[in-house]
């Protein structure tokens, strides 16, 4: 539909008034074994399921379709600088590898719906897995390698695998993590126990093998016919993804292979523009929504060759390692956390490094996860001179919410702080505590009006009135989506955080992602992250955590009181800006994203649990520290 009818009114409108009649048309795009004769069932709790009855199989889209066409062409370039490894694998050569491994699953007894444990590093063996999962037609789960040994004994009791498949270390700068022994321990611990785990054994370190429960990965391959492939439902589970940061029982978000597929083809060739044969780049992890949706399974299933790094922004070898990257196999697109930016931009403000590379074959970059404050905004358009997209979706939906189409003619023009335009087929709202829509430019929370398209979570692993209670009985008919923020005229959306990123300051509630941009916009400033403060007067009061640029030498008082002027300046002195304090490193998930929720519970004195997701334990102490040194606590 690159262009075909690509004017964004008419495609939203048309979705909006008949979805069922614009998906269905949407679903002529993939390729089914069965056509499907329902596109939209209703279920009980208010939710839907789309194309229920259709047949397919997604590594058949992903591997199979293009086998006659390109099977020649790079699918994956592997490249690890941890490792100082790389590779070009053809969409034929892992379409033979995904086979014979899924002949081997089927041969260890895995059957079509069976659940499998991935714990891995991002290595080849890591995509071939959950391909040949999908072949036939096991759901995998994908945990993130070097998750604490409970918090993957936690999801293989809730997903109860048949068997875990890791590996016997991943690679974080120089360190090596030993995976071996975190499997071992969190299989004692689990009362579910998996029959097998198999190893891939990587030459920088061994694992220690029990012959009596676990599988060499290679060796177990020894003459394992290829599995083909085996057709399933479109309303059949693909996999189940675990959300970050959740307490108490783990949130397994379950995606559909047939709405999956679809919203997948349509968000690569329309909101991403990639075209067969272009060289897409997510850089994130398979752990992460955005590792299934586009590092494996998008890109490959619109025949595009995807870079798959197991390297960090900085430090492999310095900050020029995405320069390096872009320009060695001429990415087209690419697709980013803020966080990673900010990171290059602490280590080499001036982006020197970007000058010692071919950067002409990227036509844009899109960055999401969290917010693109003004200073990153502007480093990078400056530095690029491409196309700097800001755009929204979640763990739960899968693909976008809002972008522009940058594979339409005219796509909606970037506003900065904004995450622009709903996608069509996405009927975002901004309502207030009761559910009534609030006027243009004014803050509430954001939903999203019920059916709402292909590809979106409708049900939760094992748990399906969780699911109706976490998203769809704040705001009956529509799907909360747990974020604040507001539409501005024209229907750009603008997030303002979580809508517990919200302090109220003498009964005016602000948004502490307001203050956050301005305090990033400061010349010195890398990241910084702005929260609440308990104060018996006021109620809460803004605090400012402050990460400095590494070639910055500045007075911690005189860059302060910049700040505290900036943000009376700005926001106005109604926020009662009075606080900043200098910090080494802000805690954040391995994904990027700023553990704001635990910097609360520190500044206010709480318990909290550890987060199964964060990067580095150690920076909480460094942080409690200060914050007592500092007199905050």
């Amino acid at each position: 539909m690159a262009n075909q009818q690509s004017d964004y009114a008419v495609q939203y409108q048309a979705a909006q008034q008949n979805p069922e009649a614009y998906w269905a048309e949407q679903a002529g795009n993939i390729n089914w074994f069965s056509p499907p004769q329902t596109t939209l069932e209703a279920l009980p709790n208010g939710s839907h399921r789309w194309y229920p009855d259709g047949e397919l199989n997604s590594c058949y889209l992903a591997l199979d379709q293009h086998l006659a066409t390109r099977g020649d062409q790079v699918a994956l370039y592997y490249d690890s600088p941890a490792s100082g490894v790389k590779q070009a694998i053809s969409f034929r050569e892992l379409h033979e590898q995904v086979a014979r491994f899924a002949g081997t699953l089927k041969g260890l007894g895995v059957t079509k719906g069976d659940t499998v444990v991935i714990y891995m590093p991002m290595i080849p063996e890591a995509a071939v897995a959950m391909l040949a999962c999908a072949r036939i037609g096991a759901v995998h789960s994908v945990v993130f390698g070097g998750f604490a040994p409970n918090e993957l004994a936690i999801r293989i009791d809730d997903a109860r695998p048949k068997l875990i498949l890791t590996a016997s270390c991943g690679i974080e700068f120089e360190k090596l993590i030993a995976y071996k022994p975190l499997v071992d321990k969190a299989v004692d611990l689990a009362t579910h126990k998996p029959l097998h785990t198999l190893v891939c054994q990587r030459p920088m370190l061994q694992a220690d093998m029990d012959p009596a429960r676990d599988l060499d990965w290679y060796d177990c391959q020894q003459g394992a016919e290829p599995a083909d492939c085996v057709p399933v439902q479109g309303k059949d589970p693909l996999y189940i993804l675990y959300t970050s940061g959740t307490t108490g029982a783990p949130k397994g978000i379950v995606r559909d292979n047939g709405g999956h597929a679809v919203a997948l083809n349509y968000a690569l060739h329309n909101v991403y523009g990639m075209q067969a044969g272009d060289v897409w780049w997510g850089a994130s992890d398979i752990g992460w929504v955005v590792g299934h949706s586009f590092i494996v399974y998008g890109p490959l299933m619109g025949g595009c060759s995807a870079i798959f790094y197991e390297g960090k922004p900085i430090r492999t070898p310095d900050a020029g390692a995405f320069w390096r990257v872009i320009s060695e196999y001429g990415v087209n697109a690419m697709f980013c956390a803020p966080t990673a930016f900010r990171a290059i931009r602490k280590e080499d403000s001036d982006g020197t490094l970007s000058k010692q590379y071919d950067l002409s074959s990227l036509k844009r970059l899109f960055v999401a996860g969290e917010k693109l404050d003004s200073s990153t905004y502007h480093w990078l358009d400056d530095l690029l001179g491409v196309p700097v997209i800001d755009h929204w979706w979640q763990t739960e939906t899968g693909w976008p919410m809002t972008s522009p189409m940058m594979g339409w003619d005219n796509p909606s023009a970037s506003r900065l702080g904004s995450t622009n335009k709903p996608i069509p087929g996405y009927d975002i709202q901004v309502v207030d505590g009761a559910g009534q829509p609030v006027e243009a430019n004014e803050t509430g929370n954001i939903v999203v009006s019920l059916p709402m398209p292909p590809g979106v979570a409708w049900d939760i692993w094992n748990q399906p009135q969780r699911f109706t209670d976490s998203y769809l009985t704040a705001f009956p008919g529509f799907y909360h989506t747990g974020d604040g923020g507001f539409k501005d005229d024209e229907g750009y959306v603008y997030i303002t955080g979580r809508t517990d990123d919200v302090i109220n300051v003498s009964g005016h509630r602000l948004s502490t992602g307001e203050m956050e941009e301005v305090v990033s916009a400061h010349p010195a400033v890398a990241e910084c992250a702005v929260i609440g403060m308990q104060d018996s007067l006021k109620g809460q009061l803004p605090v400012g955590l402050v990460v400095l640029k590494g070639d910055v030498d500045i007075d911690p008082d005189v860059l302060e009181a910049e700040l505290v002027q900036m943000v009376r300046e700005q926001v106005g002195a109604l926020a009662c800006f009075r606080k900043a304090v200098v910090v080494q490193r802000l805690p954040k998930t391995r994904s990027g994203k700023i553990l704001r929720a635990i910097l609360r519970k520190i500044a206010a004195n709480q318990d909290y649990k550890m987060p199964s997701t964060i990067d580095d334990e150690s920076i909480l102490g460094e942080i409690t520290d200060i914050m007592h040194r500092s007199g905050m606590i």
